[in-house]
């Protein structure tokens, strides 16, 4: 049995070498080396497991096959170790023991170079039925086999070698594709004062809203941008953004920069201070002057100066600050997209597509995580489901 596993990322490599004893595998590559994006995950670190994987931590256009598919989370992360991958676990987040990306590389490739023939510098065109076989036609040559596995990526980082062409081939094999858009990426507003807190970080929280409906809150750092905000929090929300934005609806978030009530506060201290003296050590000062400059408050007053309004006003965007969401950072700075090949087209048992033999897995598919790990966890569950059944 010949089977072609196009995309040696996460997915396909696990993909291929799971199946690599049982079957005659051939891994089609378009770079010149493995594992372009799994060099950059986690700021080159890799975070590749989270020991917190559930359905909760992904979007999906199908939750029920989702679960099917995660409930293979454990033998995949056994057949990682058996790999020689010995984890260091920071808060749940699994790197490494090296803390280096490129271990993870070199584990991969020479697990390769003994069980798997790949073939780089492969641009995979199109792909045909011929006689119950698929052609897989290249930027050199045309290839036959009985199976066939797409491990493509989606069109985040293109740079990585992602470039969006696998939606296309499968479409117009008539699977369903669901729009493709950014996620894991930074959102941009539209303010003049945004140039004035480029750089700052701080720990917060963001409400979303959508059409004037709260949809969900994400907290931890947020940074400050000259675009608008982007951080952890910004980027575990993004997903939703981009659908929203897409579909031509009113996006904003609530952002939160102190942790308790902030009339409260004020109203409880009782130093003989000026807002600003008081607020010196709360708040980075270019972010407190903006603070001071949206309420239309004098910084060289006293809170007990300020009338209602004003005090109203101040606390408010302290603590339930505006900010209208206008676009993201567009596919070029995205670590993953949601859409894509919907699951509804995918069995989970075997990531079969409606098509006999033709499989699909990792980040083409409609699924996208939070930041932490999820994402590479999921692209390697889906590797080894389809190993272990094409095997």
């Amino acid at each position: 049995m010949d089977v072609i596993v196009i995309g040696a990322g996460a997915s396909g490599i696990i993909a291929a070498l799971k199946m690599s004893k049982k079957a005659n595998v051939t891994l089609l590559e378009k770079n010149d080396k493995s594992s372009k994006k799994i060099l950059v995950t986690g700021n080159g670190r890799c975070n590749y497991w989270n020991s917190d994987i559930n359905i909760n931590k992904y979007n999906t256009d199908s939750k029920e096959k989702l679960e099917r598919i995660l409930s293979k989370k454990d033998e995949t992360y056994e057949f990682l170790s058996s790999l020689g991958i010995y984890p260091t676990i920071k808060d749940g987040y699994y790197y490494p023991h090296s803390l280096s990306s490129l271990s993870i590389k070199e584990i991969f490739d020479k697990s390769l170079e003994k069980n798997v023939k790949v073939e780089y510098n492969v641009e995979v065109l199109d792909v045909k039925r011929e006689d119950n076989k698929f052609k897989v036609i290249t930027n050199g040559k045309e290839y036959l086999c009985d199976k066939l596995v797409f491990a493509m990526g989606s069109k985040a980082a293109p740079k990585t070698g992602s470039d969006g062409k696998v939606y296309d081939i499968l479409q117009n094999m008539g699977l369903k594709i669901t729009p493709v858009l950014p996620a894991l990426i930074g959102l941009k507003a539209n303010e003049s004062y945004l140039k004035d807190w480029n750089g700052i970080r701080v720990e917060s929280s963001l409400k979303l809203y959508i059409d004037n409906e709260f949809i969900k809150e994400s907290v931890g750092e947020l940074q400050l941008t000259d675009y608008g905000i982007s951080g952890i929090c910004t980027f575990n929300l993004s997903s939703i953004v981009s659908k929203a934005l897409h579909s031509k609806k009113k996006v904003n978030v609530k952002i939160n920069f102190f942790e308790e009530d902030f009339y409260k506060f004020m109203e409880n201290n009782k130093l003989d201070l000026t807002i600003e003296e008081t607020m010196e050590s709360l708040f980075n000062y270019k972010l407190m002057h903006i603070f001071f400059k949206l309420a239309k408050v004098s910084k060289s007053k006293k809170w007990i100066e300020l009338n209602q309004v004003e005090k109203k006003k101040l606390a408010s965007i302290v603590n339930d600050f505006n900010l209208d969401i206008v676009g993201t950072n567009g596919y070029e700075r995205a670590q993953v997209c949601t859409g894509g090949l919907s699951l509804n087209e995918i069995n989970p048992e075997t990531m079969e597509t409606r098509i006999n033999n033709l499989y699909v897995i990792g980040e083409t598919l409609d699924v996208d995580g939070e930041c932490g790990g999820f994402n590479l966890a999921f692209a390697f569950i889906t590797g080894y489901i389809v190993g272990d059944k094409i095997a």
